[in-house]
C-alpha cells in the first residue's frame, strides 16, 4: 500500500515524507509540480517509491490505475502565494484539484489529510473553526475557505477520514525555495547574516512598529500533528494548526539576532538595545498589502484539544532558536 503526498517537494510536504521515512515507510508516491526545479533538493535525501507530476497523478487516479493500492492521501499541494492575482489559476490549483482528490478518496474510502490555512479568517480577531468567523482577504484565502466548505458538506456522510488543518504562520527547514513567501524567521536570518540588520514593517492597523502579532508555529510541530491524526483514522474534522499563542514580529527578530549572536559568543540583547544599535529597523508598510494583511492571528485550540491532541507547541523563542541554530550549522557545512 502506498502513501500519497502532494506538494511533496515543498516545505511541509517534504517534512511529512521525512516523518514517514522515520516510521519505516518507503512506499510513498511523491506528487508535485517541478516547473520551479529548485524544490527537488527537499526530496534528495528522502526515500520514495515514485514521483509523479500533479497532472499525471490526477489523470491516473481518476482513471482507476492504482487498483486499491493507496493507504492514505496527505494533500499539501497548493499555490500559497497570498499576493497571486490570477484567481482562475488559484481556484483551479487550490480548490478544484483538491475537490477532485477528496471526492475520489471518499469513493475509494481512503483517509484524506489536507492543508487548509488561517488565511480563511481574514482580519478577524477570533480564530475558531466556525463559518461566521471566516472572511478571507484575498483569493488565496478564499480558495482555502471554499474547499473547507466542501469538506463540511462531505463530513456529514463521510466514508473515511477527512482531516483538514488550518496552518497559521509556519516556519522551519525546507522553506528556502519559497522566496518572498518564506517565513519572517527565514528572511530575518538571511538579512542579519548578510547586512547585520533585520527589517520589519512599521506600525499599522493600530500596532506599533514590528508589534503586529501572529501565531508562529514550527514545522516540526505541524508534522507531529499530521502524523498523530494519520494514526487515528477515526478522527475527522477541520482543526486549527497553531500554537494558540500570538507573538510579535519583534519577538521573531530578537530570537534570530540573539541566536546568531550567541553562536558568535556575543551576549544577548533586549529589543530596545537592538533598536538603539540599528540591528532592528522598520520600513514603510507596503501599500499593496493594505486591506489584505492579517495584523493579528492566534489559533483557538479548543477543538483540537477536544479531539485528544495534548502535545505542546514550541514558542517563538524555542522554535526560532532551534531553526536558526540548524541554519547556521548547514551554512557552515556548505562553507567547508
Amino acid at each position: 500500500m502506498h502513501y500519497v503526498v502532494t506538494g511533496a517537494a515543498g516545505f511541509i510536504g517534504s517534512k511529512l515524507i521525512e516523518a514517514l521515512n522515520r516510521r519505516g515507510i518507503r512506499e510513498i508516491i511523491a506528487v508535485d509540480n517541478l516547473k520551479e526545479s529548485a524544490k527537488f533538493r527537499n526530496l534528495a535525501s528522502l526515500d520514495i517509491e515514485d514521483y509523479l507530476d500533479k497532472r499525471d497523478f490526477l489523470d491516473r487516479l481518476l482513471a482507476d490505475q492504482f487498483d486499491d493500492t493507496i493507504e492514505a492521501v496527505i494533500h499539501q499541494g497548493a499555490c500559497s502565494d497570498t499576493m497571486e492575482s490570477d484567481g482562475r489559476y488559484m481556484m483551479e490549483n487550490n480548490y478544484r484539484y483538491s475537490r477532485l482528490l477528496l471526492d475520489w478518496g471518499q469513493e475509494a474510502e481512503v483517509p484524506f489529510l489536507y492543508a487548509s490555512s488561517a488565511a480563511v479568517y481574514g482580519a478577524g480577531t477570533a480564530f475558531r473553526e466556525e463559518r461566521s468567523l471566516e472572511q478571507p482577504l484575498n483569493v488565496y484565502g478564499y480558495s482555502k475557505f471554499l474547499f473547507d466548505q466542501h469538506v463540511r458538506s462531505r463530513l456529514v456522510s463521510s466514508r473515511s477520514q477527512i482531516a483538514g488543518f488550518r496552518y497559521f504562520n509556519v516556519y522551519g527547514l525546507n522553506e528556502a525555495h519559497k522566496g518572498r513567501m518564506a517565513s519572517v524567521a527565514f528572511h530575518a536570518f538571511n538579512q542579519f547574516r548578510a547586512e547585520g540588520v533585520v527589517r520589519l514593517f512599521k506600525g499599522s492597523a493600530g500596532y506599533a512598529d514590528g508589534a503586529q502579532r501572529r501565531d508562529f508555529i514550527h514545522v516540526d510541530d505541524v508534522v507531529k500533528l499530521n502524523m498523530w491524526f494519520l494514526e487515528r483514522p477515526e478522527l475527522s474534522g477541520i482543526y486549527n494548526c497553531g500554537t494558540g499563542r500570538a507573538q510579535t514580529f519583534n519577538d521573531v527578530a530578537c530570537a534570530v539576532i540573539n541566536t546568531v549572536r550567541g553562536a558568535r559568543g556575543e551576549a544577548g540583547l533586549t529589543l530596545e538595545q537592538m533598536q538603539s544599535a540599528g540591528l532592528v529597523q522598520y520600513i514603510d508598510f507596503p501599500p499593496a498589502l493594505t486591506g489584505k494583511y492579517q495584523s493579528y492571528t492566534q489559533a483557538d485550540l479548543a477543538r483540537l484539544r477536544k479531539s485528544g491532541y495534548e502535545q505542546s507547541f514550541m514558542s517563538v523563542e524555542q522554535g526560532v532558536q532551534a531553526y536558526v541554530t540548524r541554519l547556521l550549522a548547514d551554512s557552515q557545512g556548505e562553507a567547508t
